[in-house]
């Protein structure tokens, strides 16, 4: 048999024979350090091309991963394409340092290697990986609201790496809202909620660049906001704001993910039909005019159980994620309501309305129109 299962404590004598070492898992996987005298080869990289990094087929080789299991598959791989000396290390990198034997950094920039760390588990991701973390990064979100759905959302978006989050709000910290906004402090009250947000998410990461844009949201300013954003996020808490964030994310193509909440009920869903006239509906195919006041009071008015927000802004940045990724099936056409009372998740399907003011199709775009007005009338 041409392939050997051995022990750390066996390495030495197979270098001592010559043998090469080489650790086969990814570059991200390494920058937290690998065995000393190994060298880094990716798995894949190896099989693609191993006469490039082995080139006599009857040399000792030794491979490790992390637990063992792909440097098995490795060697099995490679004794197929006719190597005759191969060796898997047992219990891989995990058991190597557990025994405390030498580890040394590969030698890569402290920018990569924060990289490779920070995002390792989203790089163990096949439908997301170093492609798909760049795209994040390179990534530009407009969040509108930095309250009770825009704290958890915010939170997780920098976590998660997007590059760019373009803040919103015009709003200061209120003791009130510390019950669920949770990226403000007992300290910052008083201050603007985007300078308290810019300082929360830039202590989690630095790498997430945050412009805090102190301002009510109006017909005069969205245009602005939406400039060069890949998708918006809704946590906004009143009707004419969200009309006017709809109607002009029709009109220039930008994807919209709504979220609402309201004392022990929530509900979130993507409105896609800038990018998608005549196949997907828009806010206004939902709600073609607001309820009166008295049935759709605010939080400040009906109140809301604080972890509620936490649910709803959660999911509404999950969305965002595999918007940006381009993956998973997201919530357009479809509106999930969320009873925390019952703890039970509904899902309804929203059609697009071809009659629709904004969002028919060959319909021009009507204009911006007074929206508190409007939500007054309705």
């Amino acid at each position: 048999m041409t392939i050997r299962a051995i022990s750390p404590d066996d390495v030495a004598s197979w270098l001592a024979e010559g043998a090469v070492f080489i650790d086969v898992r990814e570059d991200h996987e390494r920058a937290s350090g690998q065995a000393a005298g190994a060298r880094g080869v990716a798995k894949a990289q190896l099989l693609a091309e191993p006469d490039r990094h082995l080139a006599d087929r009857d040399a000792p080789v030794v491979l490790i991963c992390q637990m063992g299991g792909r440097s098995m598959d490795a060697a099995r791989a490679l004794e197929a394409a006719g190597y005759t000396r191969l060796a898997s290390v047992e219990g891989g990198t995990q058991r190597w340092q557990d025994e405390g034997r030498p580890m040394v950094r590969p030698d890569m920039s402290a920018e990569t290697i924060d990289f490779n760390e920070r995002y390792s588990r989203h790089l163990l991701l096949q439908e997301v990986g170093v492609e798909g973390q760049r795209r994040l990064e390179g990534s530009r979100v407009l969040m509108i609201g930095a309250g009770g759905l825009g704290s958890p959302a915010a939170f997780y978006l920098a976590a998660a790496g997007v590059g760019h989050l373009r803040i919103a709000d015009d709003d200061v910290v209120d003791r009130s809202n510390l019950q669920r906004q949770i990226l403000h402090t007992e300290a910052r009250v008083g201050e603007p909620k985007v300078a308290s947000a810019q300082a929360t998410l830039g202590a989690l990461n630095p790498w997430t660049h945050v412009e805090a844009v102190q301002v009510r949201v109006n017909s005069d300013n969205i245009e602005r906001l939406l400039d060069g954003v890949d998708v918006v996020l809704d946590g906004a808490d009143n009707f004419p704001v969200r009309y006017l964030l709809n109607d002009a994310c029709v009109k220039l193509g930008i994807p919209l993910v709504y979220g609402a909440v309201q004392r022990f009920e929530g509900q979130v869903s993507v409105f896609d039909a800038g990018r998608h006239r005549g196949e997907l509906p828009c806010y206004r195919c939902l709600f073609p005019e607001p309820p009166p006041p008295e049935f759709a009071p605010n939080c400040a008015e009906a109140g809301v159980l604080g972890v509620l927000p936490g649910v709803i802004g959660l999911l509404q940045a999950t969305e965002v994620v595999k918007l940006l990724l381009g993956i998973g099936d997201s919530l357009a056409g479809r509106l999930l309501q969320f009873d925390a009372l019952s703890m039970r998740f509904r899902e309804t399907r929203l059609r697009h309305d071809p009659d629709c003011a904004v969002c028919a199709v060959g319909r021009p775009f009507p204009g911006y129109i007074d929206y508190a007005a409007f939500c007054r009338a309705g």
